[in-house]
């Protein structure tokens, strides 16, 4: 029944002007106001990605949208001087460089936050 469908994402934000913005003016992706009051993400060759406005919104602990992206160091250097802070970590299974990229078991990979706290990721293509 489903795999036909034109299955799509979404996350939610604390505010939608910030959103369209950040998404829109430093990341440099496609963003179109929907109808129905919410942003509308337009990635090339995938569904378009709805980001909806949540009151009481709490940012997801987890990775909510990721950027392949062919070499992280260079994708790290060009967002950084957009003003973007990169995430370190220091646990067990997973440490970052002093650049906040992950080099470990799997893809090369650097998260970073959206205004509303959202975890991003820029992973390396392989």
């Amino acid at each position: 029944m489903l795999k036909e469908s034109k299955a799509f994402s979404s996350f939610s934000v604390d505010n939608l002007e910030k959103a369209k913005k950040f998404y829109g003016s430093i990341l440099e992706l496609e963003v179109k106001d929907n109808p129905m009051g919410v942003l509308e993400l337009h990635i090339e060759g995938s569904s378009p990605v709805m980001i909806y406005l949540k009151p009481d919104h709490q940012a997801a602990t987890f990775t909510v949208l990721n950027f392949p992206v062919q070499h992280v160091e260079n994708a790290v250097t060009e967002l950084e001087e957009k003003g973007i802070h990169f995430e370190h970590y220091n646990d067990e299974h997973l440490r970052t460089d002093g650049r906040g990229i992950f080099r470990g078991d799997g893809p090369v990979i650097a998260w970073f936050k959206d205004p509303a706290g959202n975890i991003l990721s820029i992973v390396e293509t392989i």
